[in-house]
């Protein structure tokens, strides 16, 4: 069916047009189509054409949108809006599969609030996080203009604080959902959990003056509990000038982060290894085996992580370290290569370092690992460092004694350099041969001290090596994910802008691990998708841009559908 314009010629030389709907029909004797006329419009100029366009807009109702966008082809069409698609939109999809969303939904509907709302809030500002990290007012902004998310069309700032707030309200049954939702998915390896720390700095000149939680460090049971405020301690930044915020985080074998925990700037790793300890035992996890740094390798972290069946690997100091670590590493023994050219034995200590270890309950086990080519790289950087230590003191045998005194005090802040000089009984600067000899021992190897009898010396270097899938995602946190620079002055809210960040990395991971790519070069291809809003003499159509062979490769690794191509279509109003 279809409206035909036939024209008829006058004797004056005239030409008059007419507007007829007609359909065509085969010929039943010869076959050949022909116009079959259902209904006359009339001369073509004294046409009702607001008639014609409620038939248009009546027959519109009962077709799809890209059939009624197809029909308005050839009229006159204006962009009137452009916004990012592919990333939110594949976060989307991710946020339901493991479960977050509804995790969130089922927290707000305990406490009577708008599931929805609040749910579609905290998305979007874990979307923000991935993909344009900015301020909470900057949020507004984003979602309002650059942006197309389901079912959230603009943010003030007063709905991000009170999402932000909420999600720290409901923080432990969201995350146990959470847990439970994406270990079940991914079919997440439990036996070993990676656990690391950093620390952050904030934007202020003075500490929080009186922390909002009492006791940072206990509860009424005697217990550690969570705590962000910001205090003054140790930087891994290199920022003792501002006060701090300790973020632990716990890392599946996989890479998956699956908790976050923050502590004042000075909580001591004691009080933050039995707060992560004591949550993730709440989560009836049948075994686990923790993995942590040489931060947490102290006597009574070991002896914590040992209650209840519990079990950790950790690294131990090459240099200044206790007893027994120095006398695994000056053990004899043969090593044997495991995976590509990693080389490992194990040493067995008696407490205290005395002694030979004989695997008994109360000898100490460790694996010394040894990587040749990181010795050699060990080596080399070494000798650049005694190259450039004889540079600067070449010459100061004739120096006045202050001034060998003050380039002493000026390395002290470089312990690469003042570990190679020596002062003789004279006050003279020499090169340290024996510091040498003792360091070139130490080329290439780390030592591992564990209380699992049950894993193989391959087993336990594999699984501290996965510890950098850890710091990588420190390095993500506080790089793409901006977790810096922070200006939140309320305690709550320094928690809750770091779990926003944990929720956003756990997303990331998920779509790393799927592609086997990086969230930059993903990010970077999903975000060439664009839901463009036109309209026509018809009406208006929320339309996607076609789909690139690498977004198609992405969302097919995710195991994902393509976004549909028509998100919206109104035709024009009667």
């Amino acid at each position: 069916m279809y409206l035909r314009e036939t024209r008829r010629k006058n004797k004056d030389g005239s030409v008059v047009s007419y507007l007829q709907l007609a359909h065509n029909e085969r010929h039943p004797d010869t076959g050949s189509p022909t116009a079959k006329v259902i209904h006359n419009f009339g001369r073509a100029e004294t046409v009702d054409r607001e008639g014609l366009a409620r038939l248009v807009s009546s027959i519109s109702r009962f077709l799809a949108p890209e059939q009624a966008a197809a029909s308005a082809a050839g009229g006159e069409v204006e962009i009137l809006d452009c916004r990012r698609l592919g990333g939110a939109w594949t976060l989307d999809r991710l946020w339901e599969r493991l479960g977050i969303g509804a995790a969130i939904r089922r927290a707000a509907d305990g406490r009577r609030l708008d599931a929805d709302a609040a749910e579609r809030v905290i998305f979007t500002l874990v979307a923000q996080r991935a993909l344009e990290p900015g301020s909470k007012l900057a949020a507004t902004g984003w979602v309002t203009e650059r942006v197309a998310i389901e079912r959230m069309t603009g943010l003030s700032d007063d709905q991000a604080y009170r999402g932000m707030d909420f999600l720290l309200d409901a923080l432990e049954e969201i995350a146990a959902d959470v847990f439970n939702s994406v270990a079940h998915l991914l079919n997440l390896d439990l036996d070993i959990v990676f656990v690391d720390t950093t620390s952050t700095y904030f934007e202020t000149e003075g500490a929080d003056r009186v922390p909002e939680l009492a006791d940072p460090v206990a509860d009424d049971t005697g217990g550690p509990v969570e705590s962000g405020a910001r205090e003054f301690g140790h930087s891994k930044d290199f920022r003792t000038d501002l006060p701090q915020v300790v973020i632990a985080m716990a890392v599946t074998r996989d890479g998956i982060p699956v908790r976050c925990w923050t502590f004042p700037g000075n909580t001591a790793d004691t009080a933050i290894i039995r707060t992560v300890k004591d949550d993730l035992d709440g989560w009836n996890l049948r075994r686990l085996v923790w993995v942590a740094d040489r931060g947490f390798a102290s006597a009574a972290n070991r002896a914590y992580l040992t209650r209840g069946g519990g079990h950790y690997i950790h690294a131990e100091k090459l240099r200044h370290t206790n007893t027994e670590a120095a006398a695994a590493l000056a053990r004899p023994g043969r090593y044997h290569t495991v995976a590509g050219n990693l080389r490992v034995k194990e040493v067995h200590v008696a407490p205290g370092g005395d002694g030979d270890g004989d695997g008994g309950a109360r000898t100490q086990r460790f694996v010394v690992c040894h990587n040749p080519d990181q010795a050699q790289r060990d080596a080399q950087v070494r000798e650049n460092l005694v190259a450039h230590l004889e540079e600067l003191i070449d010459g100061s045998d004739t120096w006045t004694p202050r001034r060998r005194d003050e380039l002493v005090g000026s390395l002290k802040s470089k312990p690469g350099l003042r570990r190679y000089l020596r002062r003789t009984n004279t006050g003279l600067l020499r090169i340290d041969h024996t510091a040498i000899k003792t360091e070139a021992g130490l080329d290439g190897k780390w030592l591992l001290r564990t209380s699992d009898t049950t894993l193989t010396p391959e087993d336990l270097a594999a699984a501290y090596k996965q510890l950098l899938a850890v710091e990588s995602g420190w390095r993500e946190m506080k790089g793409s994910l901006g977790l810096r620079p922070v200006f939140h002055h309320r305690e709550d809210r320094i928690r809750a802008h770091v779990q926003l960040c944990w929720l956003a990395l756990l997303l990331i991971r998920v779509a790393e691990t799927a592609t086997g790519d990086t969230w930059r070069s993903i990010r970077h291809e999903l975000d060439r998708m664009h839901l463009v809003t036109l309209a026509t003499d018809h009406g208006q159509v929320a339309q996607r841009s076609a789909v690139t062979a690498g977004q198609r490769k992405i969302l097919t690794a995710l195991e994902l559908p393509e976004p549909p191509r028509f998100f919206d279509f109104a035709p024009t109003d009667a």
